[in-house]
């Protein structure tokens, strides 16, 4: 299977759906090694693929080439003459997930509170 075969794309059965509702296909492309990871790297400006490896972790060549694949299969990331860098709905994608972000980081305090609260 290649690789643009094998990215998540609306209505086609994910991890977790089989109808491959939009929401289910995002998480699951979001939920693969690294993606958010090369996402949240991109949101500093474009990147040439080593800095960008180095940005996203140190992530291994093979995961991040198969990543930059998909994310651009699914036009949240392109390539351009500076390296790689988000498109209007990779910049969209990150902007509606900072009230998720806010959440997360409350409902993170009350499963575990600081020590002495």
């Amino acid at each position: 299977m290649d690789r643009a075969s094998a990215t998540p794309r609306p209505g086609q059965p994910v991890r977790g759906s089989a109808t491959g509702r939009p929401i289910m296909v995002l998480l699951d492309l979001l939920g693969r090694r690294a993606a958010l990871g090369v996402l949240w790297a991109l949101a500093d400006g474009p990147a040439s693929f080593r800095a960008l490896q180095e940005r996203a972790g140190g992530v291994a060549a093979s995961t991040l080439n198969t990543r930059l694949a998909e994310l651009r299969g699914v036009d949240l990331v392109m390539r351009t003459d500076d390296g790689y860098a988000l498109t209007a709905d990779g910049t969209d994608l990150l902007a509606a997930g900072e009230p998720l972000i806010e959440w997360v980081n409350d409902w993170a305090a009350k499963l575990d509170p600081p020590a002495g609260a």
